[in-house]
């Protein structure tokens, strides 16, 4: 079976210097992309639960945080463009944001120290709209440099260098090279384990986000425990009520999602909805988003119809406060849109995945990896009614841009290789579907490590070609491989 995208909301609570995004998104990679086949409710729902891909753009609402600048800073001007840079951004013009970015990174460069604290602000804020933008390659030296500033002006062990380590940290999960982001996770946790209090906030966030990574990787008995001591340092910090406690419960409870553990879910992202209703008013766009997981879940379990009252209540709040063209907006219209699609509503569906598409391609421009993400949804919803040409090219183009923005190696990049080797072998074009499935298994081989679940159903899937070939014997091994992977307890 393809893969079509879900967005589950926030994800982590991340600590960002100077500009934070307090509503990440959480960074599940997309897992489960067997054959079409009649299936069991469980099964059904383990595939979709799977399907949440990492999307860092679907929430952002940029919060300007107090720098560690002194007083002779750059001054009035620029923090007023600043201010300028979040405001654009929470109304979704990212384009006009990056503008007024570089003016602030330049007036803050004229200081007569060019490595004052200021620029390590202004080099983060830019890196942060970058990446909001799908740019890596431009975010990453930003990101580093402003690492380097504040080494340099602070020392190895202060908690601002911890920040830029999760910054950059992030930037690298999102771009799948996880061996390269859990280390620098584990040395900011290290820094503020050193130099805060046991129940500090952002020894929370570091927790977290450590929490994040492993579920990402499939390592869930190493999530959970740091999920729930993150829990238990913010309920005593803010107490039960606070929104950001909201957050941790909402990240718990994606967890247990993801393992199927749905009894367990529930109660969290109920509590969470509930808490940011109290704080927060029921019209809030934090409470939108709670709306949204909560209908994930229930379309997860086939609950169609309390999903789409959620989603629709989520997407009606998003288009009041946000405006309608707003890329969160987009990512609403699409959950409904994969709601109806997966109850075969087509005359439903296409119009909100057209309208989707429009509003990432115009926000966020045509190479971005949500617009990858529509693509791939649309082409999903060709081929699931057998219009095998219109679906080829909108995977190939999903594909390409995937393949340019994360780097050929990428776990995404895998699922859309899988995707369209599914699309031939469903033409018994098994010739074009081998090497794409073959390099898919090796990209989740490599990035997700020879045991995690996507390799399983990687395995499957060569297999069923192996089978559809006649290479019964080299199907089989195959399979007994996945049926191993599956077994083990995580």
């Amino acid at each position: 079976m393809v893969m079509r995208h879900f967005f589950i909301l926030p994800g982590a609570s991340r600590t960002c210097a100077d500009f934070c995004d307090p509503t990440a998104v959480s960074r599940f990679k997309p897992m489960e992309v067997g054959q079409a086949r009649s299936r069991s409710l469980e099964e059904r729902t383990q595939d979709l639960m799977k399907y949440i891909l990492t999307m860092t753009t679907a929430l952002l609402l940029l919060l300007l945080a107090t720098p560690s600048v002194p007083a002779q800073g750059p001054g009035i001007e620029w923090e007023v463009l600043n201010q300028e840079v979040r405001e654009l951004t929470q109304t979704g013009q990212y384009d006009r944001a990056v503008v007024v970015a570089k003016k602030a990174l330049e007036v803050a460069e004229q200081n007569p120290r060019p490595n004052h604290l200021a620029v390590a602000t202004s080099l983060n804020n830019l890196a942060a709209l970058y990446k909001t933008q799908g740019q890596y390659a431009k975010a990453a030296p930003l990101y580093t440099r402003a690492l380097d500033i504040r080494v340099n002006a602070l020392g190895l062990d202060h908690p601002d260098v911890a920040t830029s380590l999760n910054n950059l940290a992030e930037l690298y999960q999102i771009q799948g090279q996880y061996a390269r982001a859990e280390p620098l996770y584990q040395r900011a946790l290290g820094i503020r384990v050193n130099a805060l209090r046991p129940d500090h906030p952002d020894m929370a966030r570091s927790l977290n986000n450590l929490a994040e990574l492993y579920q990402t990787q499939g390592q869930y008995a190493q999530a959970e425990p740091l999920y729930k001591r993150a829990l238990a340092i913010w309920e005593k910090t803010l107490g039960p009520r606070h929104p950001d406690v909201a957050t941790s419960l909402n990240n718990l409870a994606t967890l247990y999602q993801t393992q199927g553990q749905y009894a367990q879910a529930v109660p969290l992202y109920q509590r969470a909805l509930a808490t940011r209703v109290n704080a927060l008013g029921p019209d809030h766009p934090d409470v939108a988003t709670s709306r949204n997981n909560l209908a994930v879940l229930y379309q997860t379990q086939g609950q169609y119809a309390q999903a789409e009252i959620l989603f629709k209540r989520a997407l009606e709040i998003w288009e009041k406060t946000l405006g309608p063209d707003h890329p969160t907006v987009a990512t609403s219209l699409n959950n409904l849109a994969v709601l109806y699609d997966i109850q075969r509503q087509f005359a439903k569906a296409v119009p909100l995945y057209t309208r989707a598409l429009d509003i990432r391609v115009n926000a966020l421009g045509p190479d971005h990896p949500d617009v990858a993400t529509s693509l791939n949804n649309l082409a999903v919803l060709y081929k699931t009614q057998e219009q095998y040409a219109q679906a080829a090219p909108l995977y190939t183009r999903a594909l390409a841009i995937w393949e340019k923005t994360l780097g050929p190696d990428h776990p995404t990049v895998a699922t859309s290789l899988n995707n369209l080797a599914v699309l031939y072998k469903t033409q018994e074009q098994y010739a074009q579907a081998a090497p794409l499935y073959t390099r898919a298994l090796g990209i989740w081989e490599k990035t997700l490590g020879p045991d995690h679940p996507t390799v399983a159903t990687s395995l499957n899937n060569l297999a069923a070609l192996y089978r559809a070939t006649k290479r019964d014997e080299e199907a089989e091994m195959l399979e007994q491989r996945a049926t191993r992977i599956r077994a083990i307890q995580r």
